[in-house]
This record gives C-alpha cells, sequence and structure tokens, in this order.
C-alpha cells in the first residue's frame, strides 16, 4: 500500500477512537477547489478556510521534509455510506518549504462520502488517457498533489480515495483504497498506483 493509503487509514482510525472516547473532532467544511491552491497557499491560508488543525505532525516523503495539517471529525449517531460504517470525515493539508503540496478529503458519510469506483482504473493507460478522460470515468477527486508527495517535480496527480471503520472500539475493522493519477504538463497520463488495504 503506497505511503498515502497508509495515512488515510490511519487518519480514519484515529477520528473513530476518538469519537468511542467521546471526543469526536470538530466538523469541517470541504473547501472549494479555488480556495487553495498547490504550490501557493500556505499554513496561514489553510487556517484560514479552515480553522486551527487537531493535529500537526512532521513528515518524510522523497527525502523531502513535510508538515502535516489534520483534520477529523467522527458521529456515532450519523449515517454512514453502508450499513455498519462508522460515519468518520478527515481533511490532510500537506506543506513543503511552507507551500501547500497535497490535499485529500476523505468521508465515509453517507452525505459525502468520497466512494469511488476502482474497476475504472483498468481504463486508464499511460501515455494516451487524458485528464478530462479520467474526470469523466471517476468524477470529481477528492484530493490533489504535486511534487514532493509524488514522484516526479512536473507532473500533478489527482486523488481518488476511500476508507471506512466497522464495529466496536474493542473490534475495530478498516478498509482503506486509494488511486493516485499522475498527469505531465499537456494533461496526459504519466502514472497510476491503486492500493487497497482490510476487508470491505
Amino acid at each position: 500500500m503506497t505511503r498515502i493509503g497508509r495515512g488515510l487509514a490511519a487518519i480514519l482510525a484515529f477520528a473513530v477512537l476518538a469519537m468511542f472516547a467521546g471526543c469526536a473532532g470538530t466538523n469541517f467544511r470541504r473547501p472549494e477547489p479555488q480556495e487553495l491552491a498547490l504550490g501557493k497557499s500556505t499554513a496561514a491560508d489553510v487556517q484560514r478556510v479552515m480553522g486551527p488543525p487537531r493535529e500537526t505532525v512532521d513528515s518524510l516523503r522523497n527525502e523531502e521534509p513535510l508538515k502535516v495539517m489534520r483534520y477529523t471529525y467522527a458521529q456515532g449517531a450519523g449515517q454512514g455510506r453502508y450499513p455498519g460504517v462508522v460515519p468518520a470525515r478527515s481533511m490532510v493539508f500537506t506543506l513543503h518549504h511552507g507551500l501547500l503540496v497535497a490535499q485529500e478529503f476523505v468521508s465515509s458519510f453517507q452525505s459525502d462520502a468520497t466512494e469511488f469506483d476502482q474497476s475504472q482504473a483498468g481504463a486508464i493507460v499511460k501515455g494516451r488517457t487524458t485528464r478530462t478522460e479520467v474526470l469523466n470515468l471517476l468524477g470529481r477527486p477528492n484530493g490533489e498533489a504535486i511534487y514532493p508527495v509524488i514522484r516526479s517535480r512536473n507532473d500533478r496527480a489527482l486523488v481518488y480515495s476511500y476508507s471506512h471503520a466497522r464495529g466496536t472500539a474493542f473490534s475495530m475493522k478498516f478498509y482503506s483504497k486509494v488511486l493516485v493519477v499522475s498527469f505531465d504538463g499537456d494533461g496526459v497520463v504519466t502514472d497510476l498506483q491503486f492500493s487497497s488495504t482490510g476487508d470491505e
């Protein structure tokens, strides 16, 4: 599983366990695409839009230092995407040298779930499929990333990801999947990575 995918599972686990501990976090609004821009927005811009993060941690990707701002929320009385799923959402912002290089929203709430059809990935061909075609296949992505979160300094990626948890605080099962599609400057696919973990 990619490092991005493991991060999503960990964030969701944090949100769900916080809910069972009686601390579900503060609900938040998913920002509109034009509110924060990769390569331009700063941590101050993120806080202006989102408020203070629940957690800020240091990380490393492609041997570059990163700062990760996390927002999480879970609601025991809410409606999950599937029966038995604990409704939770998270928003992660990753910064490199003070500038935003990735943002990702993940939700297992019925109202704004980021579930996607991974079977469509088979229709995406490196060097041929365009960004417009990917959007037509999979719809609006729930994340985006540039270097160093992705490998190429010249590419830009769309992220499709979903995670959920089922069970109780003493027997919790997690499922997570992520599809990262990278594009060159002409909007043609250069890389495609899919991974999943856990049982649906």
